[in-house]
């Protein structure tokens, strides 16, 4: 007789077999890419899960949001009214500044200062891993995200894209043990190397001199060195500046200007992909174009009064004829000098001609 409950393998065989099937898929995962699509389609599927998890916390939101205090509402309006009067007036000056730095790039004769386009996105994930520094925004190749493209907050710069699918993407901040970003110090301009710690409250940088002129307070800002970063975003405060005399270069610590554990809402950039030289080659065609534009202006102002006379043009005595008009008179007043005297004799021959000419034209 056939038993009741057939027997399966045993747990340990079962056990083995998961533990077996676990590292297959982790070492095919690392070294290949065969799974990366299976991973965009289990994204959508999870993305109704993060929506559903992260439900109960947008629902508290907004019952707090509604029931939030009267003087507490008129407390914040108050603030945010100096906090708008004080950004409205630098913000008048950096118009101003901006309107001369476009001044002196043309009189440079370089290309004209383009602002970022940027999008907002939401952060909602976290990288469960402590060693690696990650974050998984709501944007992702359906919105234009691109592999390598800069993500910022309110503060500063956070970090780069590094992972796309198709409506998520993860991003790789700047404090990963992985990560390096050039920086300038916006004091002097000195540049370095800014590391990841894998501390998200510690940047270093790395072979700076010992001799080199920087302190505790600078600001770093990025230096678009990299050609992946756009320049003048600011990236980290200098904490300590530690010198040893031993040593050929000094041990600097910054901090982030971004809240890397903080921010929730987060900037993507698109900045201008074109290359230094790609730029440089429009900016000459542009002027270059510009410059032919008003050649041509010139001379279709110039025509306009030279329609008139356009009839004498046929009889081209009459231009030779003005030119020795003029030394006819210095040759009467020094009739001494030889050289004057065969110019003269043929100038007198021609004029007859061309004289009655040229008295009826301006009749």
């Amino acid at each position: 007789m056939k038993p009741l409950f057939a027997k399966g393998p045993s747990l340990g065989v079962r056990l083995l077999v998961l533990v077996v099937l676990s590292i297959t898929l982790m070492v095919v995962d690392a070294r290949f890419t065969l799974l990366k699509p299976v991973r965009s389609q289990m994204s959508l599927v999870l993305m109704q899960s993060y929506w559903i998890t992260d439900l109960p916390q947008r629902l508290w939101q907004g019952v707090a949001s509604q029931f939030g205090s009267r003087t507490e509402l008129a407390a914040e309006n108050e603030k945010l009214k100096t906090e708008n009067l004080l950004l409205q007036g630098r913000l008048q000056k950096l118009a101003a500044l901006t309107e001369q730095n476009v001044r002196l790039r043309e009189l440079l004769n370089s290309s004209a200062l383009v602002n970022e386009k940027v999008e907002v996105a939401e952060l909602i994930g976290m990288d469960p891993n402590p060693f690696t520094h990650r974050i998984l925004i709501n944007k992702g190749e359906r919105d234009g995200v691109f592999l390598g493209q800069p993500v910022l907050d309110a503060r500063g710069l956070m970090g780069q894209v590094v992972e796309l699918m198709p409506y998520t993407s993860r991003v790789l901040l700047l404090t990963d043990t992985t990560h390096s970003i050039p920086v300038q110090v916006n004091r002097n301009g000195l540049r370095a190397i800014a590391s990841g710690t894998g501390n998200p409250e510690r940047l270093e940088l790395r072979h700076v001199a010992d001799t080199a002129d920087i302190k505790e307070g600078d600001l770093l800002v990025s230096s678009g060195l990299g050609q992946r970063f756009p320049a003048g975003y600011p990236v980290a405060t200098v904490k300590e500046v530690i010198h040893d005399s031993g040593q050929p270069f000094a041990i600097v610590r910054a901090v982030p200007t971004a809240a890397l554990n903080r921010s929730r809402y987060l900037l993507l950039v698109f900045s201008d992909s074109r290359t230094a030289e790609e730029r440089a080659n429009d900016a000459a065609q542009a002027q270059e174009a510009q410059d032919q534009q008003g050649g041509v202006v010139v001379p279709g102002t110039v025509a306009k009064p030279a329609a008139a006379p356009a009839p004498a043009a046929a009889a081209p005595a009459s231009a030779p004829a003005a030119t020795p008009a003029t030394p006819v008179k210095p040759a009467a007043h020094a009739p001494a000098k030889p050289v004057h005297k065969p110019v003269v004799k043929p100038a007198a021959a021609k004029p007859p001609a061309a004289a009655p000419a040229t008295t009826g034209g301006r009749e």
